[in-house]
């Protein structure tokens, strides 16, 4: 009896100092989708499908997640954002996502030209469909992405010298 009374104060113990600990540290920051667009803001799991947010400065932002669908980027700053976001037919011409993590991120059927991806990591993303013409894509990896029948025009290609010829659809030529 002695030994089932001593395990219950041990357990109840653990738990009294759990949520002393809670009191003491303060909370991990959640995302806060009600939140205004600005660098490094937290919208993980946030859904702006539709959204007009072009020229939004949300460098470094985590967005993991996060669901862009349809929605107006353009001009918008997303370096150094990261997470695996979904910007399936987005407006993103001119968006820069510069030394971005978006590592199986969705940008299917998005309008992409004139978009800088320079060093950006790129593995598994889907442009299915995606307008790329006139981006920079200097030293970002793209190894497994998708580009099936992906406009390329004029993209300037990984090596930062090859420039992909008109007409360029799911290859740079």
């Amino acid at each position: 009896m002695f030994q089932a009374i001593r395990s219950r104060c041990l357990h109840l113990s653990g738990a009294a100092a759990f949520l002393a600990a809670l009191m003491l540290f303060p909370a991990i920051s959640q995302a806060a989708c009600a939140d205004p667009p600005s660098p490094g803001v937290d919208w993980r799991r946030c859904n702006f499908d539709n959204y007009p947010l072009a020229g939004v400065d949300l460098s470094g932002a985590n967005l993991n997640d996060a669901s862009f669908n349809w929605a107006d980027l353009t001009g918008a700053k997303l370096d150094e954002s990261r997470g695996r976001v979904r910007f399936a037919r987005a407006k993103m011409e001119g968006a820069t996502f510069r030394g971005a993590q978006l590592r199986d991120a969705d940008f299917s059927q998005a309008n992409l030209t004139g978009a800088d991806f320079t060093g950006a990591n790129l593995i598994k993303v889907r442009f299915q469909t995606a307008i790329l013409r006139g981006a920079n894509l200097t030293n970002a990896r793209v190894r497994d992405s998708d580009f099936f029948r992906a406009d390329l025009s004029g993209a300037i290609w990984t090596d930062g010298k090859k420039v992909c010829a008109e007409g360029s659809i799911s290859f740079c030529r």
